[in-house]
């Protein structure tokens, strides 16, 4: 059996969550797919499926035949604008043909300035013709909505809508024709007690709350995923000693690709000549330009400055950071949380329950408030049934969601899952690794121990031992021997013990560079001399490995590391929002305790394996903490992987972006504290669209069924009901954008 495959469709069509549900249920239920996700307001479909078993044209004639259109991805704006276009231009016919029907409503409320109104306005032929025009011209897509989802044995906004609607147009309907024989005089319909104006408000005011959606969804969904908007169309690439014109698609690994001046950057790779400041905040959220030299690494999507570049391509198109950056944005917004999963259940079974109220409500005035009234009844089962759309309920955590993921991705905070947002925000705890999350994890050689022999004979060894290892000690070891001109052959047959060192074979003999644990573990021989200088470093707060050749330890490198710029800033920040903070790390006691020391972080546990610090965390969780973990995204994967959401510190690559539940693309400490902020600010904004949404329902229905509501006004109510959580998702992420610039 093949892999699994994902795609993304762009769905035109679904008018709330529940439309979004219908097409989970329908598309989950095809042969070879395997799961199924849409996110309602970004409009995004996302298939992971067999392609042995179906493919994307099938999928898309599956979403064809729940009657909405799929579109790949690259046509997303092109479709989402076209559908806000088709919304506008049924809104303005529809007003359009409604204001003339106002009439009717000012002469039932007996509002001033009726009488003075135009006769002909009241004729009930000519409101009839207006809003038949309406109902079954404006408003036939509703009918379709419905037919659709009735087929499917589901209701949604649509099937509310068309039923209410409709009821009180035919229910006037009804009224003309049994009443009058035409012809009759333009004054003829004062009389009549026609609804003609309350099918027509709804239907317009509908619209008008679809349309203003639609408009805050896209602007949202631009903003907050707007890494596509970052790759370039086309490029200049050096072939052959030639410039030439090229689009993005047809540049390979190993390009020279030109950079102007004040250009977009088109693809990941090494600065081959040439030297310019370039702004890498898009991608990293570090606001300050950086200097950039031949042999630095830049990335698609960042901007050049004042300097011509010439860049040797090592990664383009959909293989760059900047689009792998998207898809992990896109994969967080069409995933769900926790309480976003348990409203849209809510909301599946709340417009059959709101139907059913809808009858009861009939039937309670019919037979028992004002008995053999049906008009009265009608109207108030009418109101019910408009009022009763779970539209708000939908919207409020998901548009909240891709405000906050999006904000976050601005600002280098990658979040993978929904899910992780919401756990950021009742975090309490924070464990941080040591030598590459608190301090730099570029760590300088300080000191060389030779039990026997040179100096420079230990570094030989120590260097041909980690000559494979991406460890930060190993780096600094290698870097060194190149430093002193050391020209150190790689041994063989080399074993990474994790959390402990390195064995390899070299020369014939075993050689090894490792901590006191493999020493002991390994039965290393070693010297008084060595142990005593191995103690006093570490008693200065420097890391020491031992250096092993022939199974006695021949020597000793010491290491210092930094701890990175405002790190007691960030953990500051993490006290005052009550975050307690731990640093856990491999080194000793000494280095661990000086780090902390430094950073303001109070309690430490030091000399850990990677299975200590896993241990840590869930003895945490056990104690019922809330619990994130900071690493590096390699040897911490398995705590990461276990805390409440993992945060793997990133280094400006695609480093760990595999890994954990949020990636740093900078390794900013203060962007942990940021990001908790943000999600507790998301969170709460989540909360207050939520209990909106339940009092709006809690209060209007009842209203509705009492007869205190028209049935235009519950229908209009409905439709601003869903505005007004949009536009508190809007507020939600002005407010981000003005303290963005404040800690900037």
């Amino acid at each position: 059996m093949s892999r699994p495959v994902s795609a993304d469709f762009i769905v035109q069509g679904m008018s709330c969550t529940a439309c979004a549900a219908r097409i989970e249920k329908s598309v989950g239920k095809m042969a070879g797919v395997r799961s199924v996700a849409v996110n309602f307001p970004s409009r995004i479909a996302w298939v992971q499926y067999d392609p042995d078993a179906v493919d994307e044209a099938q999928i898309e004639r599956r979403i064809g035949q729940l009657g909405f259109t799929a579109a790949s991805p690259e046509k997303a704006e092109e479709s989402l604008a076209k559908e806000k276009r088709q919304l506008l231009a049924r809104l303005i016919v529809s007003v359009i043909l409604t204001l003339p029907l106002l009439a009717s409503m000012l002469q039932h409320w007996s509002l001033p300035g009726a009488a003075a109104l135009p006769p002909l306005l009241f004729n009930p032929w000519l409101q009839l013709a207006l809003a038949s025009a309406v109902q079954f011209g404006v408003g036939l897509p509703f009918y379709f909505g419905a037919y659709h989802a009735l087929r499917e044995r589901t209701a949604n906004m649509d099937v509310l809508v068309a039923i209410g609607t409709s009821a009180a147009y035919l229910y006037s309907h009804y009224t003309v024709f049994q009443t009058l024989e035409p012809p009759v005089g333009p004054s003829v319909g004062h009389a009549l007690p026609l609804y003609f104006e309350t099918s027509a408000v709804v239907i317009t005011a509908v619209l008008l709350g679809k349309y203003i959606e639609a408009a805050a969804s896209e602007r949202t969904r631009r903003e907050a995923g707007g890494y596509g908007r970052l790759a370039s169309r086309s490029v200049t690439v050096e072939r052959a000693g030639a410039l030439r014109q090229i689009p993005i698609g047809e540049v390979r690994a190993g390009d020279v690709v030109i950079v102007e001046p004040d250009g977009m950057i088109p693809v990941d790779g090494v600065i081959a000549k040439g030297e310019s400041e370039v702004n890498e905040s898009l991608l990293t959220g570090e606001s300050l330009p950086q200097t950039k030299l031949p042999g630095d690494e830049v990335w698609a999507g960042t901007q050049n400055g004042t300097g011509k570049l010439r860049v040797r391509t090592t990664a383009a198109n959909r293989d760059t950071l900047l689009h792998r950056i998207g898809e992990l944005v896109m994969q967080a917004q069409r995933s769900k949380s926790a309480i976003q999963r348990h409203v849209d259940a809510a909301a599946g079974i709340f417009v059959p329950v709101m139907l059913l109220f809808s009858a009861v409500t009939f039937i309670v005035w019919f037979a028992f408030a004002e008995p053999g009234d049906w008009r009265q009844a009608f109207s108030c089962a009418v109101a019910v049934m408009l009022a009763a759309c779970p539209c708000a309920l939908g919207l409020a955590t998901p548009i909240s969601l891709v405000v906050a993921s999006g904000t976050l991705a601005g600002r280098g905070i990658v979040v993978k899952e929904a899910g992780a947002l919401e756990r950021m925000a009742g975090l309490d705890t924070l464990v941080l690794d040591k030598t590459g999350t608190l301090t730099e994890g570029k760590p300088r050689v300080t000191g060389i121990y030779a039990e026997h022999g040179s100096k420079t004979g230990v570094l030989r060894i120590a260097a041909a031992a980690e000559a494979g290892s991406d460890h930060p000690l190993a780096k600094a070891i290698r870097e060194e021997a190149v430093r002193l001109g050391l020209a150190a052959q790689a041994g063989e047959q080399a074993v990474y013990t994790p959390g402990k060192g390195m064995v390899a074979s070299f020369g014939g003999k075993k050689i090894g560079v490792g901590n006191r644990k493999l020493a002991a573990d390994k039965e290393w021989r070693m010297s008084r001399m060595a142990e005593a200088y191995a103690l006093e470093r570490e008693a200065a707060g420097e890391t020491v490995l031992l250096v092993m050749e022939g199974g006695v330890v021949a020597g000793a490198v010491a290491f210092a590391d930094t701890v990175r710029p405002h790190a007691g800033e960030a953990v500051g920040r993490l006290r005052k929002l009550g975050v307690k903070v731990l640093l856990a790390t491999g080194d000793h006691a000494a280095a661990a305790g000086a780090a902390a020391k430094e950073a303001g972080v109070s309690e430490t546990y030091a000399s850990m394996l990677p299975e200590g610090k896993l241990e840590l965390v869930r003895t945490l969780q056990r104690e019922g903490r809330r619990v994130g973990m900071a690493g590096d995204g390699w040897n911490d994967a398995p705590a990461l992987a276990a805390a409440d959401v993992g945060i793997a510190m990133g280094d400006g690559t695609d480093a760990a972006l595999t890994a954990g539940h949020m990636t740093l693309l900078q390794p900013r400490l203060k962007a942990i504290p940021e990001a908790v902020r943000i999600s507790r600010r998301t969170l709460r904004n989540v909360r207050q669209n939520l209990t909106f949404a339940f009092i709006y329902n809690a209060l209007i229905v009842p209203f509705a069924a009492c007869g205190m509501l028209e049935p235009w006004m519950a229908g209009t109510a409905m439709a601003l009901s869903s505005v007004s959580v949009v536009a508190n998702a809007l507020r939600l992420k002005a407010q981000l954008q003005r303290e963005g610039r404040g800690s900037a």
